[in-house]
């Protein structure tokens, strides 16, 4: 790996983590700069404007969430197995120490839910793409046994996602302390209700 490519990794980090506590209005060039030890110019050089530093950090989320939550849980059992690996692992990535303010998808929603562009349309994309991975593990799970041949995949999947961002309003934005036992509580009736 080049100097240019640590630094920018460097960049990278930094820039995600930031992001996680203050979204990707809160990156600036300069704030960024001084973050990292770089001139505005030296930062801009490997960026060229704000718009592509905010996609790359939106990669970077990308990126880390299936090297954190979905890749170890692709290691279990297909079926039950596998979905309980998915939803320990997302639990965890809440409190991942490379993202100080939580779960940075859900700290950069709230800026792109009414903003047409290419940052949406990437972020739209990405639980898009995490909703039809939650229904295609419920699928396996029918195929597997685990779950009844009648099951609606598709529902699953996003009563599953529902649990998982409750979570984390309760444990952010409400400090409530029963929130991860609420969410547990959660999927494991979702479980019972899915099973054959």
């Amino acid at each position: 790996m080049s100097k240019g490519e640590e630094t920018k990794g460097a960049v990278l980090e930094q820039a995600f983590a930031t992001a996680s506590r203050l979204g990707l209005e809160g990156l600036t060039i300069g704030r960024l700069a001084d973050e990292v030890g770089l001139s505005k110019s030296g930062l801009f050089a490997h960026f060229r404007s704000k718009e592509q530093l905010q996609l790359e950090v939106l990669e970077t989320a990308v990126d880390r969430f299936v090297e954190t939550v979905v890749a170890p849980a692709l290691k279990e059992p297909r079926g039950e197995p596998r979905i309980r690996a998915l939803f320990e692992r997302w639990m965890e990535w809440e409190s991942a120490p490379f993202q100080p303010g939580g779960c940075v998808f859900i700290a950069i929603a709230h800026e792109l839910d009414d903003r047409p562009g290419p940052l949406r349309e990437r972020l739209v994309q990405t639980q898009r793409d995490w909703l039809q991975a939650l229904a295609t593990a419920a699928r396996i799970a029918v195929e597997e046994g685990h779950f009844r041949s009648d099951l609606d995949a598709d529902q699953f999947g996003y009563e599953l996602y529902a649990v998982i961002l409750a979570y984390h309003h309760a444990s952010r934005l409400l400090d409530d302390p029963g929130a991860e036992r609420r969410a547990r509580t959660a999927f494991e009736a979702l479980l019972t209700a899915s099973r054959a």
